[in-house]
């Protein structure tokens, strides 16, 4: 009889990483891969999209992200300002140059003007595709809140049907909120760790883990979930001398991967609003009822907060406190992507309460086509070790 061989967690995290990585680089999963119950791809702008009503219908949420820093622009800059953020920008781009010809269709979000004037060019330059604009409340404290969010996301529901000629069953919905309430509790379990044993599980690793559901669909993304994290809650190895810190500032536009890495080269990021649109849901949606009602209702009651969000209970210097105090962090980096008014408005309000709370921070600005890195290592590695010095 053949020995069985030791179960290697740290080659089985490996694995993961690789496609979740694979995952990432590509503009589109292969719509002829698709699984079976799957008629096509529905494209979605950040920050936050209700994927269960798309799921239902049988079409594969995708996260639209931008392009990255190795996309060439050539015909996005024709049709927008050079001052509008990058990923509106890249986003053109990609439908522009053919990268996201599968797509079905195209939902964005009216989460800042540059967003919200997406669907225009979208609609103008692909009729081929649904071109939506999904009228989130941006003040979610009105009475009539929950009511309205309903009715966009019933208004949805029925575009989609058109869309695909299939009727989404409220218990199809029910199933499929079933799905996404397990995959975001397996998050909430990586933020876990993140925050606890932050050596187990760098910001990068999280990000790769996390963004992968932008790519595939949510059964298969909650399966490398929780092969992750039974991998990473054995991995062996020890707490480096690095300051815990929160980053904020990549609620929409990502981050490049190598501003992250720099990141973790330098300090222990225990948390992070980065995707925070698929996790958007802070507690599992109920799954009896109405299931339209239960969505909008969660947006309202179950939600993060967020820059292009108002909620009078989320202050914007009261959830990064909570941030701070949670996940035990020594000090906050800020960023904000260029040109991202919501992002800069609460950078300010941030910068201005840490100060008066004593609180060490740090401000850097990105963008996703950024190449040189060089700089801000070394503003990152003087802020670790200033912090250090202080903690001794």
């Amino acid at each position: 009889m053949t020995a069985q061989l030791p179960y290697d967690h740290e080659t089985e995290l490996e694995h993961v990483l690789e496609r979740c990585n694979a995952a990432r680089q590509a503009p589109l999963p292969a719509k002829d891969a698709l699984p079976e119950g799957f008629s096509g791809l529905l494209g979605h702008f950040p920050v936050y999209f209700p994927e269960e009503i798309a799921h239902a219908a049988g079409l594969l949420p995708v996260n639209v992200l931008g392009g990255g820093n190795r996309l060439e622009m050539k015909h996005a800059d024709a049709r927008m300002g050079s001052f509008v953020c990058s990923i509106c920008r890249s986003t053109a781009e990609l439908g522009l140059n053919g990268s996201l010809a599968g797509l079905a269709g195209f939902v964005t979000h009216p989460i800042c003007d540059a967003a919200k004037h997406l669907a225009g060019i979208w609609s103008r330059n692909f009729p081929e595709q649904l071109s939506q604009i999904l009228y989130l409340p941006q003040n979610v404290n009105t009475p009539g809140a929950v009511r309205y969010i309903a009715a966009e996301y019933q208004r949805l529901r029925a575009e989609l049907e058109k869309a695909t000629g299939r009727r989404v069953e409220d218990e199809a919905l029910r199933a499929s909120i079933r799905l996404y309430n397990h995959n975001r509790a397996l998050l909430r379990e990586l933020y876990a760790v993140r925050r606890d044993e932050p050596w187990k599980l760098s910001c990068i690793e999280s990000s790769l883990l996390t963004r992968a559901r932008t790519r595939m669909p949510c059964e298969e993304h909650t399966a490398l979930l929780g092969r992750a994290l039974d991998a990473v809650r054995h991995r062996a190895l020890r707490a480096q001398d690095k300051p815990r810190v929160v980053f904020v500032g990549g609620f929409c536009e990502q981050p490049p991967v190598e501003m992250l890495e720099t990141l973790d080269d330098n300090c222990y990021v225990v948390d992070d609003d980065l995707l925070i649109g698929l996790r958007w849901l802070s507690a599992d949606v109920p799954e009896t009822g109405d299931p339209i009602w239960a969505l909008a209702e969660s947006y309202v009651e179950r939600s993060a907060a967020s820059p292009v969000q108002h909620d009078a209970r989320k202050s914007k210097e009261g959830y990064l406190m909570a941030m701070l105090r949670e996940a035990r962090a020594d000090a906050a980096i800020l960023t904000a992507a260029k040109f991202c008014e919501p992002g800069l408005d609460d950078q300010l309000a941030w910068s201005k309460h840490l100060d008066e709370a004593g609180i060490p921070y740090l401000v850097l600005e990105f963008e996703e086509k950024m190449t040189s890195f060089e700089q801000m290592a070394m503003q990152v590695e003087t802020f670790a070790e200033s912090l250090l010095f202080a903690l001794a």
